[in-house]
């Protein structure tokens, strides 16, 4: 086979990380700010490569960088490669660039091989993936197909306050894309997506595997503006009976949903349930007393919308039970969502081939691939080990796992008849 004689170029990656890390860390951690300077500067780094390898650019009106080498028959739909450059605040420097360091990888040893490939194959820097900076997720490759609401232009960034519209007009982009919803790509001259990414909790470390295929990646149903009424009151005067106790009854309701996630993975269901908030009002909380409020999120994912409405479904119930118990009132107000998104069963099954010990998972975090499988686009996605976690100064992939996942990509791309 073709790809046997092919190897992704782990020097180019090597060199793009070492500039990734010199040019956007900011004390501990990594600092590439959506639309800000350290997003842009993780652009320019990407856009030097590309040029400097005669990849073909381009800029979309919102910031994304496609980078392609070109195909024998253009008229047909590309391929792409992608992921985010940005990263939340003190995050780590794998955390997204990794897959556009391996798309570059991949085109810099077809380059290096005079390979012509029978189309296009564009690397795509995507902007703003992260929502830290604009509470809104998937900003570049949501914004690329038309899918943002026009409302998010008003979002102010978390830090300095200059919302989305002031911030993409400064940066030399255009808003009236987003406004008018008018679509950049188009789906159906787009072949296939493919993804690689780190991943971002401990399976693969815990297996002592390098890399995995993605199954699917979990949507989410979020109770996030949820309350607890009950009544304040001194903590050694009212007996059990008489309370009313908003902390008391949050616990049984969150214990409760512990419960209902044990049967639910006893049953072969694909589920997680955070409470990642619960705080009482600092202004009327103390020691000595009974909370007469608390304050608390509820998150739901899953590969399987019905397994997320089921346990949404279960909590308000729960939520209304336990209140009487309890002689308090729940509010968990209106659900957010963002879908599941399921992997192209082909992309996947051939992803899983190349590996040495197959292995495959869900993702828990959102991607830019849950974006192009949306679109009705055949999506395939590859994780790589990544130990401590991900979203803090201590990512740490090695270039060995990166070279076994990227190889991996590699040989789907040269061997595999893709959709």
């Amino acid at each position: 086979m073709l790809s046997e004689r092919l190897q992704p170029d782990i020097k180019l990656a090597a060199a793009l990380f070492d500039s990734l890390s010199r040019d956007t860390r900011q004390g501990r951690g990594i600092v590439r700010d959506s639309y800000g300077p350290g997003e842009q500067a993780a652009h320019d780094i990407m856009h030097a490569a590309a040029d400097t390898m005669g990849l073909e650019l381009s800029i979309d009106a919102i910031g994304n960088l496609m980078m392609t080498l070109p195909g024998r028959d253009r008229s047909v739909p590309r391929i792409m490669i992608g992921s985010h450059l940005d990263s939340v605040p003190q995050g780590g420097n794998y955390d997204g660039a990794a897959g556009v360091v391996a798309g570059l990888c991949i085109l810099s040893a077809l380059k290096r091989a005079a390979i012509e490939p029978s189309t296009d194959i564009t690397v795509m820097g995507i902007r703003a993936e992260e929502s830290a900076w604009f509470d809104v997720a998937y900003l570049g490759s949501g914004g690329a197909f038309g899918l943002l609401d026009p409302q998010c232009l008003s979002i102010p960034r978390s830090d300095h306050g200059r919302t989305l519209e002031a911030t993409l007009t400064e940066r030399g982009f255009d808003p009236q894309i987003i406004r008018q919803r008018r679509a950049l790509l188009d789906p159906s001259q787009i072949r296939a997506y493919l993804e690689l990414h780190i991943e971002q909790g401990p399976t693969l470390v815990a297996e002592r595997l390098p890399a995995a295929a993605v199954t699917g990646i979990r949507g989410c149903k979020r109770f996030r503006n949820a309350r607890c009424i009950g009544r304040y009151g001194h903590s050694g005067a009212v007996n059990r009976e008489h309370r009313h106790d908003a902390v008391a009854a949050t616990v049984a309701l969150l214990h409760h949903l512990e419960t209902v996630w044990l049967k639910q993975e006893q049953a072969g269901a694909d589920l997680v349930v955070t409470s990642g908030e619960l705080y009482t009002d600092p202004a009327m909380h103390g020691p000595s007393k009974i909370a007469g409020e608390t304050h608390f999120v509820i998150d739901v994912r899953s590969i399987s919308e019905a397994t997320m409405n089921a346990v949404a479904e279960e909590a308000r119930r729960a939520a209304v039970h336990i209140g009487e118990k309890y002689r308090v009132t729940f509010d968990l107000g209106a659900t957010s969502d963002s879908p599941p998104a399921v992997m192209d069963g082909r992309l996947r099954e051939a992803l899983r081939g190349r590996l040495e010990r197959p292995f495959e998972m869900a993702s828990g975090a959102g991607h830019d691939a849950a974006v192009f499988a949306k679109m009705g686009i055949p999506t395939g996605m590859i994780f790589v080990r990544n130990d401590h976690g991900s979203h803090n100064p201590d990512e740490s992939m090695t270039l060995e796992d990166f070279g076994i996942a990227t190889q991996a990509l590699l040989e789907v791309l040269l061997d595999f008849p893709l959709p």
